[in-house]
């Protein structure tokens, strides 16, 4: 076979320079993964490079399989490389060399939830306001540190209260996670790049094994990740990077785009290959697309194009009401059925609370639908549940796993017993299953006593079976001596089967499991459980798809729908005071625009509920910027809802629409339209609760107050939308 039929001369360039650092900068349906899996299966047929002296780092596990699976269709065989998610690669470093940090190699990784419940917990041991620190925020705080490269004053400020206090949490969560020998996501590539700079043998082992390293979606990498990259890679690498500058959408999370623009600084001697031709959408789009982004100031420069002509016209059409929009969009969809299937159309908005508008309207037209989102398998109770007990059996150390599975199912081992032994625990050093395994040594005094030993019993029985049977057979084992099964089974309700069945479904992943490895163990089992993400796991159920641009990356339709295109909408309020947030919004738009394949309508409307509050925006900057689109006119009658008289929407909408009633006017006069507000002024927010405004910025004919909460929250708020109370006499 040919590896370089069927690719363009810049996508040829990209495969055929294997030797030295080289950016592919690839445009949105560029065919990017073409080139990466043809480049990798080039080294391995024409440049006889042993598959075991390349490294190919993606975002996704389901990205990494893609890639596995082209490369093995390219060259016809199996074979053993690397090929995995930076968290993934993370763990295959760690789990060989972890031991040189301090850690046993058998560690456990948290997901969200359990990092979130060992925060709960230090909060309550600190006796603070979990009004005032919730586990959720502190999460994500701690998560923003670690994606800085584990730099505290980077995130947190000594001169605030709340966040010195933040400070204080985020070390005795360290502290935690070290006694029970574990980490959290984050962790895996800040751990991993710790180990490799402080340990030069670690180091020079990988720099001695990977001759080629692959990274894809660079533009998405942090501060961490390309540290870890950095050290990984030889003096001189042979490293290819793929990305697109232009998609570089994930700040908020960590991603730093000078990553990418500053490669060429970075690696010396580097090769740029620019990816333009579009392989995915009709020049009209592209137009689109590329009129918008040439508003963006950057280094690199891209205009993509498309050996197709013409396509139809992105349509632009501004509605009276958010409730016009969603109703005339869904009969827009109903309509275009006659030519595409639910499935080939999509509805994409800026944040997830735009969805129940659409899912109200396409539930009444009787149109399948799906949110990509939503509650995946994998944080499902019941799962979780059993995958506790085995992170427990692996890793006895694990307090998060043991706290969740001691009473689970019910064994008569309350909250009060549990909280008893870990304060046992922390007095004598010991974990809480040292405490529980010799429960007569300490004098607890707990009633429950008979019990915790039968669940020591269950535990060690089990730990017992672990390395003698196979995975799966040891889940069945799980389900059976906890009693998990049996007590769903006594339960014997629509739930209860319900979770029967994911059960077996997990049973069944330990199955596929053992057939893809030759050496499967329970441990790496565990590994691929907490490695996966949501983004890998988006149910196909069929119908329209409803989505956020960010959830839409990296997916394609036919005919899509970008809604809510509207100042303060998209681009998002909190943006719009910050030039590289904008630019961020835009690279945003950009996305959107080119997920669509041969049709695209974008929508925006003159008023849209906020705080129960009508609001009045303009249509989004985006809409201008995307030059030479077609305008539809809009006519009163075209809006007007057709519904059926008794719907007790359509009435509470008419309602809306002919008059206020008087107690909504007597709420809004209460309320800042009329008030000056200055700094230091005490407010009150219907949501937010009361607070001290500490900014005052004149917007155009409007005010940008910012407030600081008592619940530690600051927001920015515009005086004339937002439903602030003045409390000052």
């Amino acid at each position: 076979m040919n590896l370089l039929e069927g690719l363009n001369d810049r996508q040829r360039e990209a495969v055929t320079t294997t030797e030295g650092p080289v950016l592919v900068l690839a445009g949105a349906g560029s065919g990017k993964t073409s080139v990466v899996t043809k480049k990798i299966a080039y080294l391995m047929e024409e440049k006889k490079v042993y598959p075991s002296k390349i490294l190919a780092i993606t975002f996704t596990n389901k990205a990494a399989n893609e890639m596995k699976t082209r490369v093995e269709r390219l060259i016809h065989t199996d074979f053993n490389m690397w090929i995995g998610t930076f968290h993934s690669i993370a763990v295959r470093i760690l789990r060989r060399d972890i031991d040189r940090l301090g850690y046993d190699r058998n560690f456990t990784i948290y997901d969200t939830k359990d990092q979130q419940t060992v925060v709960k917990d230090i909060i309550k041991r600190m006796d603070l306001s979990a009004d005032s620190y919730k586990p959720r925020t502190i999460q994500a705080k701690i998560s923003s540190i670690k994606n800085s490269g584990g730099r505290v004053e980077d995130v947190l400020s000594e001169s605030i209260y709340s966040e010195r206090i933040t400070k204080e949490i985020y070390y005795e969560y360290e502290k935690e996670l070290k006694k029970n020998n574990a980490l959290d996501f984050d962790d895996l590539i800040l751990k991993s790049v710790e180990l490799l700079q402080n340990h030069e043998e670690v180091k020079n082992y990988y720099r001695d094994r990977f001759e080629y390293v692959f990274v894809d979606e660079y533009q998405d990498t942090n501060k961490s990740q390309y540290e870890m990259v950095r050290l990984i890679c030889r003096e001189n690498p042979n490293l290819t990077v793929v990305g697109d500058n232009d998609q570089s959408i994930y700040a908020w999370r960590g991603a730093d785009i000078s990553n990418i623009l500053n490669f060429e600084k970075d690696f010396k001697n580097a090769k740029v290959v620019l990816l333009e031709q579009n392989y995915r959408s009709t020049k009209n789009i592209l137009d689109a697309a590329n009129s918008l982004i040439a508003n963006n100031p950057t280094k690199y420069k891209k205009n993509l194009w498309t050996s197709s002509q013409g396509g139809e016209t992105v349509k632009y059409k501004i509605y009276s009401s958010s409730f016009d929009e969603e109703k005339c969009v869904i009969e827009k969809i109903d309509d275009l059925h006659r030519d595409y299937p639910f499935e080939d159309m999509a509805i994409l908005y800026r944040t997830n609370a735009q969805s129940r508008g659409f899912e109200e309207h396409l539930m009444r037209a009787g149109i399948a639908y799906r949110v990509v989102g939503g509650l995946k398998f994998y944080d499902r109770k019941e799962v979780k549940d059993i995958i506790s007990y085995m992170q427990f059996i692996v890793n006895t150390d694990d307090e998060v796993s043991l706290a969740r599975i001691i009473n689970t199912p019910r064994r008569g081992i309350g909250g009060q017993t549990v909280e008893s032994i870990r304060k046992a625990a922390i007095d004598s050093g010991k974990t809480m299953y040292e405490i529980i395994k010799n429960l007569d040594e300490y004098n607890l005094n707990i009633r429950a006593s008979k019990n915790i030993k039968k669940f020591v019993d269950i535990i060690e029985n089990l730990r017992e079976k672990k390395d003698s049977i196979t995975i799966h057979e040891f889940i069945e084992e799980v389900c059976r001596e906890s009693g998990y099964i049996e007590d769903l089974e006594k339960e014997n309700t629509v739930e209860s089967r319900s979770r029967i069945e994911n059960i077996e479904e997990l049973i069944n992943s330990s199955y596929e499991y053992e057939k893809n490895y030759e050496e499967p163990n329970l441990e790496e089992y565990l590994s691929s459980l907490s490695l996966l993400s949501d983004v890998d796991k988006s149910e196909d159920t069929g119908g329209v798809s409803l989505m956020t641009v960010h959830g839409a990356k990296g997916l394609e339709f036919k005919v899509v729908f970008l809604v809510g295109m509207e100042e303060r909408v998209f681009p998002s309020g909190r943006s719009m005071d910050e030039d590289d947030e904008v630019e961020e919004e835009r690279r945003l738009a950009y996305v959107a625009i080119t997920r669509a394949k041969e049709q695209l309508f974008v929508s925006s409307c003159k008023s849209r509920n906020s705080y129960g509050q009508p609001t009045y925006n303009k249509p989004s900057r985006f809409i201008e910027e995307m030059g030479s689109i077609e305008y539809l006119d809009t006519k009163d009658s075209e809006l007007r809802i057709e519904y059926d008289r008794k719907s007790k929407i359509n009435r509470m909408n008419s309602i809306s629409k002919n008059f206020r009633s008087q107690r909504e006017k007597k709420a809004e006069q209460k309320l800042n339209t009329s008030k000056d507000f200055s700094i230091g002024d005490k407010v009150k927010h219907r949501i937010f609760g009361q607070g001290m405004i500490v900014s005052v910025t004149k917007k155009d004919d409007d005010e940008e107050l910012v407030v600081a909460f008592d619940n530690g929250n600051i927001k920015r708020l515009m005086k004339s939308h937002a439903p602030l109370e003045s409390l000052n006499e």
